[in-house]
């Protein structure tokens, strides 16, 4: 069986990273989906979309296509986890069953979230797949880490610029 898992620390709430693994806005911005219904629940259904590259893969085809999966697990600011996911690429049969989780421990002022994946088998197929979603997810999880510590100093700009100096001295 083949497996993803990567750690970083990132400057924002456990709770908000988790958030932007289930929210539309955060996953277009970040992942780049076209299209997501994710709900952070038990049972819940985990679907993304990206857009069909135009370029193919000699192994995978097109990449682009859909990832879906159903939320077994879900504590708030804690962790989530995804069974029976499969990749629906845009050319050639699904990939799966896979699971999907994501965790996060805080670290002082920092929050080290780990992603997981992992499923399948030892085949040219599997071993493509892997190959390519480790250079695009890493890559997509330097963007999440930009994407909330930008939202995070952004809040926290806005909050100190409408304290009242006469209830707050500085």
């Amino acid at each position: 069986m083949r497996e993803f898992d990567h750690s970083l620390a990132i400057g924002a709430p456990a709770s908000r990273i988790l958030d932007a693994f289930f929210a539309h806005e955060d996953l277009a911005a970040w992942w780049h989906v076209t299209r997501s219904l994710c709900h952070a629940r038990m049972l819940g259904s985990y679907a993304i979309e990206w857009a069909t590259m135009p370029a193919t893969d000699d192994v995978l085809g097109r990449l682009g296509g859909t990832f879906h999966g159903t939320v077994m697990d879900f504590k708030p600011g804690r962790e989530f986890f995804v069974a029976d996911a499969y990749w629906l690429p845009a050319d050639g049969e699904p990939i799966g069953p896979m699971a999907f989780a994501a965790s996060c421990t805080e670290l002082g002022e920092r929050v080290v979230l780990r992603v997981r994946q992992s499923g399948g088998e030892d085949n040219q197929r599997w071993n493509r797949y892997y190959d390519v979603l480790a250079a695009n997810l890493t890559s997509a999880l330097d963007e999440l880490k930009a994407h909330v510590e930008g939202a995070t100093a952004a809040r926290d700009a806005a909050s100190e610029n409408s304290r009242d100096p006469e209830r707050d001295p500085a």
